[in-house]
């Protein structure tokens, strides 16, 4: 009998014909080699690949195709508030397997360059300042999720990616399968969620305990307890009213102000005065991530994460004071900086070296190497100096993170017992932990305050 090969359906609102022609009638645990990708991921409880079509890479998701249709919208929703998610590129439905029994449909979305998962990170080996900033970024991601009425169901590090973001760490959600959207979300939602994620998280956490990839000096109880004290810290922040007396109405500007700090921008507050005039009450009714991203998009084009951004900027007035440009148009000096300074460091990075960190991050690192380099040598070290230094003393040592051919984890030396499903462990799970040189690195490191969601350190230093 000859086997008619049948095109399944595809369901996309931004479709790659090259996907069509992939052997849709396999199981995806039974693919080729020669279409998949070895990158790092997360545990999942679906068989899920990495497939390269040209210079794209995708990763599939095998699901059922009720799942796969509510994962494809819910993230489709997401991207058009602008919130953190891996982008939904189609769901695959109709296939038929060689057999001619039907097979489960597969959901793509498209791999999120320079990303890492939890596990992948602490394999590296992590200092405890890091793990805060890590989850930092998960108490970020949360807020902004739960600002946009979505209810994540499935709290957990697994459903994240992370991306460096300068001296910070950005979250991005990945598994949307049993989330919903809602208009807005009741405090008895929130709290449903953070249920969850006490529960997921502390599992997490004890499993990296168990595997020696946390440090002895945290416990997973501390850290679960300290990221719901966060996500309650800054969700007061953001969203809980503040009452002042007439003669303090600096404080709606500080208000604004710390909110800015933390990246969100304030698109309406509500301002009520008492009826004796007595008091003002303050309280932000929405506000939006990416404060310094859009500024930075605004005057130069580049988009990059917040943190990196608000670097680059600061960089960038630095260079308008250097040069003595105060009273020159800000998008004229950002012109001259993007070429004067961030375009010949980006550009100075040989090819074979451009997959380790992303151009901002990289610009960022070779910031910080020249402070180090400058008060070691008790001179202000030119940019390009800095830039060739940084290159051989450290760009060159650190493990690629724009992965499109490893067969390693995040850097990671030990051997996957099959590189393109990670959840299968290492052919020798004993063996030496690769060193990151920025987790060894001097502790008086600059413009790297203690605490991104310190809010009571942010509210004194506005004060």
């Amino acid at each position: 009998m000859v086997y008619k090969r049948r095109v399944p359906r595809f369901l996309s609102s931004r479709p790659d014909s090259r996907l069509i022609p992939l052997p849709w009638e396999l199981p995806l645990a039974e693919w080729p080699t020669d279409y998949l990708v070895a990158l790092p991921r997360g545990i999942s409880r679906h068989v899920v690949r990495f497939i390269k079509v040209g210079n794209s890479v995708y990763a599939a998701k095998e699901v059922i195709e009720s799942l796969a249709i509510h994962e494809y919208r819910t993230l489709t929703d997401l991207h058009r508030t602008d919130t953190p998610a891996v982008e939904p590129l189609a769901v695959v439905t109709g296939r038929v397997g060689l057999d001619g029994e039907p097979l489960d449909p597969v959901l793509i979305t498209r791999h999120l360059q320079f990303s890492l998962p939890y596990r992948s990170l602490f394999a590296q080996g992590v200092r405890p300042e890091t793990v805060g900033r890590l989850l930092d970024a998960m108490v970020v991601l949360l807020a902004r999720l739960h600002l946009v009425g979505f209810l994540w169901g499935d709290v957990s590090l697994s459903n994240i990616l992370f991306r460096r973001d300068a001296n910070e760490f950005a979250a991005y959600l990945v598994d949307a399968e049993t989330a919903e959207m809602h208009e807005t979300l009741t405090d008895g939602q929130r709290e449903h969620d953070l249920t969850i994620a006490i529960t997921n998280l502390y599992g997490e956490f004890s499993d990296l305990e168990a595997g020696r990839m946390l440090d002895e000096s945290l416990d997973p109880l501390k850290l679960v307890e300290s990221i719901i004290t966060r996500y309650r810290e800054l969700w007061a922040e953001l969203t809980g009213a503040e009452e002042f007396s007439e003669q303090e109405v600096f404080r709606i500007e500080n208000r604004v102000r710390r909110l800015n700090a933390l990246g969100f921008d304030v698109a309406e507050l509500s301002i009520e005065t008492s009826p004796d005039g007595s008091s003002i009450r303050i309280q932000p009714k929405v506000v939006d991530a990416g404060h310094h991203t859009r500024r930075l998009l605004r005057l130069t084009g580049l988009d990059v994460e917040e943190h990196q951004a608000r670097r680059l900027l600061n960089d960038l007035d630095t260079f308008r004071v250097r040069t003595s440009q105060g009273s020159v148009d800000e998008p004229v000096v950002a012109h001259q900086w993007l070429t004067e300074c961030f375009q010949p460091v980006v550009t100075a990075v040989p090819p074979e070296l451009r997959g380790k960190r992303e151009a901002a991050q990289i610009y960022h690192e070779v910031l910080d190497y020249r402070w180090y380099a400058s008060q070691r040598e008790n001179r202000e070290v030119p940019l390009l100096e800095a830039t060739w230094g940084y290159i051989a003393d450290v760009l060159r040592a650190l493990p690629d993170e724009d992965l499109t051919d490893a067969t390693r984890v995040g850097g990671d030396e030990r051997q996957l017992a099959n590189p393109y499903d990670p959840s299968q462990g290492f052919v020798d799970d004993e063996g030496p932990m690769p060193e990151d040189p920025w987790e060894t690195a001097e502790d008086d490191e600059p413009a790297s305050p203690p605490g991104f969601l310190d809010i009571d350190a942010l509210r004194a230093r506005k004060r």
